[in-house]
């Protein structure tokens, strides 16, 4: 499935070297100022061009196609397509016969009978996630007054995160990272048991972000150390704000008011300079895979905008349903 939501319902479409990639947001209220320049900010934050990242360099530009009219929009499907233009397709030429250790080649390719799209890893690639960063442009609209912030809190095991990839560049390797997000003055009582509580909400979309292997909220794992006299939060006002904030911010799957707070991690770049044996499917036998293409050394520098535009995708769709519910 290649949509997500309820209410606020997003589509992903796309291969990374196909002609564009775009997303289709159904379900998005009429009225909201819309135009191409409010994606920029959000969308340069996803590019590479730093230290550690791939050197493929698209413009990602926005085109807006159906949704908006006169800056607003009509309440219609908001489609948004942006071209690809800098490919190497002959790079990914060998990955039929000898799929990369990490990567979906080979699954891709038993799921959809060997038609899939091979180049820069097609519908699989990161380079779809262009469509979520423009849907949660959209999404923090919706979110009114909550901030959503996420930043990069360690990468390949350390908090000195320049020197952990200058070090893998050193190494022709690749890391990993965690990302910790915070949403200050979230709406209080949003999330709904069980199946779609906030935390479900959220996991289910962060974990749509190619190359995420986990998440915890609040104290998260630490939590399994702790007594339950340590780790509730006690209450210290009739506004529900609490002493702590063990639970991350949400009761029962609900938001209570408090700062919600996660971390995520994300796992090294499988596109390695190390040379790595595996099989070669054509010829029966093992080989050793030299990975060639552009590809980020640690992924996860590029990654905290894209969970600040799922976090938003959900609480908006979490919203519409809460306001469809209570009419508010």
């Amino acid at each position: 499935m290649n949509s997500y939501g309820v209410v606020f319902r997003v589509s992903l479409f796309g291969e990374s070297h196909g002609t564009a990639i775009g997303v289709i947001i159904d379900g998005c209220p009429p009225g909201i100022a819309l135009k191409p320049d409010d994606f920029m900010a959000d969308l340069k934050r996803r590019q590479s061009g730093s230290r550690g990242t791939t050197k493929r360099k698209e413009a990602d530009l926005p085109e807006m196609l159906s949704g908006v009219f006169n800056g607003l929009t009509t309440g219609a499907p908001v489609t948004l397509i942006t071209r690809n233009s800098d490919k190497i397709s002959s790079d990914y030429d060998e990955f039929k016969q000898v799929p990369r250790p990490g990567h979906a080649d080979f699954v891709s390719q038993v799921k959809y009978s060997g038609f899939s799209d091979m180049r820069g890893s097609g519908h699989f690639s990161g380079r779809i996630t262009w469509g979520l960063v423009a849907a949660g442009v959209i999404a923090k609209k919706i979110a009114g007054s909550a901030e959503i912030s996420a930043k990069l809190i360690s990468a390949g095991g350390s908090d000195d995160i320049e020197k952990a990839v200058n070090e893998a560049i050193a190494s022709n390797d690749t890391i990993g990272g965690i990302i910790e997000c915070r949403i200050i003055n979230p709406p209080l009582a949003i999330g709904e048991p069980f199946f779609y509580s906030f935390e479900s909400a959220v996991s289910h979309i962060i974990f749509s972000i190619p190359a995420i292997k986990g998440i915890e909220f609040g104290a998260g794992f630490a939590a399994a150390k702790m007594r339950g006299s340590q780790h509730n939060d006690p209450f210290i006002n009739s506004d529900g704000k609490t002493a702590t904030n063990n639970a991350g911010g949400i009761n029962g799957g609900i938001t209570n008011g408090n700062e919600i707070l996660f971390r995520t991690v994300v796992k090294p770049t499988s596109s390695t300079g190390v040379d790595q044996t595996t099989f070669d499917f054509k010829k029966g036998k093992m080989t050793t895979l030299k990975v060639k293409g552009r590809h980020d050394t640690c992924i996860a520098l590029r990654m905290p905008v894209i969970v600040e535009a799922a976090t938003a995708i959900a609480m908006a769709d979490l919203i519409m349903i809460d306001r469809g519910i209570h009419n508010r």
